[in-house]
């Protein structure tokens, strides 16, 4: 049942997932003004005469997130139409609809008027969200929550509590993260985990970026470890739980060293792309665990 819907809701997700990589490409590579201050045009053309490498990444980064736009209304479409009964599906339906065009607006305004950057760094966040909500429609499609008897569970305050607190202190993290990218923080300290050698702290702006990022993200590590113990220990006759919270703190451990050979290998693009990626799917997953809480008293 429901065959083309899911093949549908898959290449969507998937197709988000290429946005939020490519997002971090153009970023890493200083690709923003590949095609100078034209949009959706480049350079002014529809064709651009040259084609160097920053162009290249920026042109594909507008196709893969004009894709994306897509099929985000081509699967609300068949949601609406397929599954309007479940309780989610029109919030989840305006949530990625609404986000992913604010992100393409966000997006084509840098180009043409350039943003601060405190505004470019709200880009990768509101195209996080549009990320979990088509990621949360295809769960729904997918019947997930029956094969994992995610209806039927109860939660206490504790993982109630800590796991909401804890997705919007995540994206908090986030945007400190998309910062050090847009202010260009990356490499204002050199050293792991301290700033430099014989300096532990920052010193100027670039460094207290990069510092503040850095500290945000360990107090996550430890709090999903607590989180982790918490599930195994009082959640164990939930699959979903217990296993959803192992994964999560794989993804944010998976984070933090991708985070830390960042700085050891000067930024390396591959690197830079997988913290990027472990982020999304971290953030997925939380959102998945926030709508299950939805369902409980």
């Amino acid at each position: 049942m429901y065959k083309n819907l899911k093949i549908v809701a898959a290449v969507t997700t998937l197709m988000m997932v290429f946005v939020q990589i490519g997002g971090a490409l153009v970023t890493k590579t200083g690709s923003a003004d590949g095609c100078g201050q034209s949009w959706p045009l480049c350079h002014g053309k529809l064709v651009p005469t040259d084609w160097p490498i920053e162009t290249i990444i920026e042109l594909a980064h507008r196709g893969v997130s004009g894709i994306a736009i897509i099929l985000v209304g081509v699967l609300s479409y068949m949601v609406l139409k397929m599954i309007p009964h479940k309780r989610e599906t029109k919030f989840l339906v305006a949530l990625s609809i609404g986000f992913i065009l604010a992100q393409a607006l966000i997006g084509a305004a840098a180009v043409m008027w350039g943003q601060n950057d405190f505004i470019l760094a709200a880009h990768f966040g509101i195209s996080l969200i549009s990320f979990a909500a088509v990621l949360l429609l295809t769960l729904l499609i997918f019947e997930v929550d029956t094969k994992f008897e995610a209806e039927i569970m109860a939660f206490g305050p504790f993982l109630r509590y800590n796991t909401i607190f804890l997705t919007i202190y995540i994206y908090l993290v986030v945007y400190s993260g998309a910062l050090v990218r847009h202010t260009e923080s990356s490499l204002a300290c050199l050293s792991w985990p301290h700033c430099q050698p014989g300096q532990f702290w920052a010193m100027d702006f670039y460094q207290w970026v990069q510092m503040g990022h850095r500290a945000l993200a360990g107090i996550v590590v430890i709090w999903i470890f607590i989180i982790m113990l918490h599930a195994i220990r009082h959640y164990s006759r939930y699959r979903v739980i217990r296993n959803g919270w192992i994964l999560a703190f794989i993804l944010v451990f998976l984070q933090a060293t991708t985070g830390m050979l960042s700085v050891f290998t000067l930024v390396n693009i591959f690197i830079a792309l997988l913290h990027a990626l472990f982020i999304t799917l971290l953030f997925g997953l939380l959102c998945y665990f926030i709508m299950l809480l939805s369902r409980t008293k």
